[in-house]
């Protein structure tokens, strides 16, 4: 497989379809198995692991999150909460032979039932070429103001 910049672009713009339509098991399947899904709790922080963070999960815990999304016996999602990603193009900063970064700039909305809530984030994919296939090798997500208050995030931004 060849990537290039267009390629890039267009599996940003997947995932973030994926994760709308809640195909969290298709989503689930374009991590690296030894990836990480971080959302820092300060602006600039930049250890995820001797600092608090809003999420910092695993395969393990990412896996335990799509299970409980996708399960019937979750009433603290009956009804289910919704998700919309509104993308800006995605930047390619880094291209090497095997290795990506990319860069998103966006806002994502999730509801449920009368709640709405709106956060503007910034979105940054390490990805990789295994086996001619592009994936998540670390995804972070920064939110602007992330240093409110939030009601629960229930999905993944």
């Amino acid at each position: 497989m060849t990537v290039t910049r267009d390629t890039l672009i267009d599996f940003i713009y997947d995932e973030a379809r994926m994760l709308d339509e809640g195909n969290y098991t298709d989503w689930l399947n374009l991590w690296l198995p030894d990836g990480h899904y971080w959302m820092p709790l300060d602006y600039k922080q930049s250890d995820p692991i001797n600092q608090t963070s809003l999420m910092y999960e695993d395969m393990f815990m990412l896996k335990l999150r799509v299970e409980r999304l996708n399960g019937a016996r979750t009433f603290s999602q009956k009804p289910k909460s919704r998700c919309h990603h509104v993308l800006q193009r995605p930047f390619v900063d880094e291209m090497e032979e095997t290795r990506f970064v990319t860069t998103t700039f966006m806002h994502y909305v999730e509801t449920r039932l009368d709640e709405q809530q709106l956060l503007a984030i910034t979105a940054r994919h390490d990805l990789a070429l295994v086996d001619g296939a592009l994936r998540i090798a670390n995804k972070r997500v920064d939110i602007v103001n992330c240093d409110a208050a939030f009601r629960n995030i229930q999905l993944l931004p």
